[in-house]
């Protein structure tokens, strides 16, 4: 019996995967049980041959030693590149430019970051104070009405550039150095106005020669130094202009400005219309003459009538003096509205600033703006059909 014939040596190597000998030891770095060529593997290492290894003549990675090299191909976007360092260390898709000549490129897709927040304005600076003849400049800083500052020039209470003033006849400009009973004359502040609900008792006036109380007098503390636009007698009552600007207080007192000023007044007696068309007509009283009034007769209430009087230049007590030219006793008058500001439901000693807009608009001074409309939306038609 002939025996089989012999298997044939196996070769000598390293031992294959079925081979039932000790595993090889794993390369030093690597992963227990990673592949070579795989993930997990030592990285930019790729064993030859093995299952999905990258092919050759491409590597990956930024070899040791070596300078980039132009690519051939363009990056995708719009990016513009100035050299080949700075294509080599671009980021994917190039850079993006903001489109502005000088602009520093960034990253594509890349916000811009947020605009510097402004210096803040220093407080306390000065404004300088404005040209003109020197009445008018202490008026605008609210020292005193124009009047009142010549009075004061003329007491020798107002100094410029180290000289006591002797005559009004002066313009001044930004750099004279002014002073008043030795203090520095204060930068002009943004043009104020209150409406104050004056009560009966008090003067208008800032003194008072017979020792009595004067609106100022009572006064809230918080309040700056205001003067007061016209006047109300010591028993009327209503509504009163306070203002912080001598230029305003010079304006809303001229005639010509011509506002209607309105009053309720409260008299002894029995009024007719005849009694009334005088008024209307404009009268003469004391050789004094006053301008046509808006008399309306409201309603009779006992002894005492109520009439609703519109004047548009006030004299000195000219309701009284009129009512008393036509045998009719005033006992009681209320302002009610000065142009186009309202008493409304200000209380009694009461004092409410206007809004800085209402101020400019009303009185016509530089810098109003009228309101910004509400931003709409835009319509871009109807939206799309859904098909069916």
């Amino acid at each position: 019996m002939s025996k089989p014939p012999s298997r044939p040596a196996k070769p000598s190597g390293p031992k294959s995967r079925a081979s039932t000998g000790p595993k090889a030891a794993p390369k030093a770095g690597s992963k227990p049980g990673a592949k070579p060529g795989f993930k997990g593997g030592p990285k930019g290492e790729f064993a030859g041959g093995a299952r999905g290894a990258k092919p050759e003549g491409k590597t990956f990675g930024k070899p040791a030693g070596k300078p980039a090299t132009k690519p051939t191909t363009k990056p995708k976007g719009r990016g513009i590149v100035r050299d080949e360092a700075e294509y080599a260390s671009a980021p994917r898709g190039g850079f993006k430019t903001s489109g502005k000549p000088g602009a520093t490129p960034g990253p594509r897709g890349a916000r811009p970051g947020p605009k510097p927040a402004p210096e803040p304005r220093p407080t306390g600076t000065p404004i300088a104070t404005e040209d003109g003849r020197i009445a008018k400049v202490l008026a605008r800083a609210g020292v005193a009405s124009r009047r009142e500052a010549e009075k004061m020039i003329e007491e020798g209470r107002v100094s410029v550039n180290g000289k006591v003033l002797e005559s009004p006849a002066l313009n001044v400009t930004a750099k004279d150095r002014i002073t008043v009973d030795g203090v520095p004359l204060a930068a002009p502040e943004a043009p104020r106005l209150w409406l104050y609900h004056k009560p009966v008792g008090l003067v208008t006036t800032t003194s008072d020669e017979k020792g009595r109380e004067t609106i100022f007098d009572k006064l809230p503390e918080e309040l700056p130094r205001v003067m007061s636009i016209g006047r109300l007698d010591l028993n009327s009552e209503g509504l009163l202009l306070l203002t912080n600007d001598g230029g305003i207080k010079r304006k809303l007192e001229l005639p010509s400005t011509g506002w209607l000023r309105k009053y309720r007044v409260r008299v002894n007696g029995s009024p007719t219309e005849d009694m009334l068309k005088p008024l209307r007509a404009g009268i003469m009283v004391d050789g004094q003459k006053f301008q046509p009034m808006e008399v309306t007769l409201d309603r009779q209430q006992g002894a005492n009538a109520w009439l609703t009087v519109g004047l548009r230049e006030g004299k000195n007590r000219e309701i009284r003096r009129a009512m008393s030219d036509i045998g009719l006793t005033v006992n009681r008058l209320i302002r009610v509205s000065y142009g186009p500001f309202q008493l409304g439901e200000l209380k009694e000693g009461e004092v409410q600033e206007l809004r800085p807009k209402v101020v400019r608009d009303q009185l016509g001074l530089e810098g109003a703006k009228p309101d910004k409309p509400a931003p709409q939306r835009e319509r871009r038609g109807p939206p799309p059909k859904k098909r069916s």
